[in-house]
């Protein structure tokens, strides 16, 4: 995964919320772009949470998936 990938959703017009899933099988979301910054150094991406921040190395980025409808995912059926 590369920065500029990650950019491109960033700044996707109209932006669509998405995740960010790392090696370690995390997924982070991204609901709106308000809640993310880029390093100018292309290095690292925050992502803000209700409590507080990440931090996320991009080597560690895997994929980043775009979510239908902004819809969060299912965890399975009942």
């Amino acid at each position: 995964m590369t920065f500029q990938e990650i950019k491109d959703r960033y700044s996707a017009a109209p932006f669509r919320p998405f995740e960010i899933v790392l090696t370690n099988a995390r997924h982070i979301r991204v609901n709106h772009p308000e809640f993310m910054a880029l390093s100018p150094d292309e290095d690292t991406v925050v992502v803000y949470e209700n409590d507080g921040h990440l931090t996320i190395d991009v080597p560690l980025v895997i994929a980043v998936k775009e979510l239908k409808n902004g819809a969060r995912p299912r965890k399975g059926k009942r």
